[in-house]
């Protein structure tokens, strides 16, 4: 199992857009992604649970990726929070 920690920059926190694209790219993977919040955690392929956590800007969230393909799930979500500015 893999953890990586991002502080969130985007504006308006994991809103419905960077919320979609992470799902988007969690369906990439067979390995299992969720994502932890204040204690909370979901599957990162839910926009449901992702929405439900009220993830806001300046906060911090865990990613956690285990199964096959684990470092590439995980190597790739990062690039994804990077470059569509959602965290740091």
């Amino acid at each position: 199992m893999l953890e990586r920690q991002y502080k969130i920059i985007d504006r308006a926190g994991l809103h419905a857009r960077p919320a979609t694209k992470l799902v988007q790219t969690a369906n990439k993977f067979k390995c299992t992604i969720t994502l932890e919040y204040k204690g909370r955690e979901t599957n990162l392929r839910s926009i449901v649970g992702l929405m439900t956590l009220g993830v806001v800007t300046g906060e911090h969230i865990k990613i956690k990726t285990a199964g096959t393909d684990e470092v590439e799930a995980i190597e790739f979500i990062e690039s994804t929070l990077k470059k569509e500015g959602i965290c740091e």
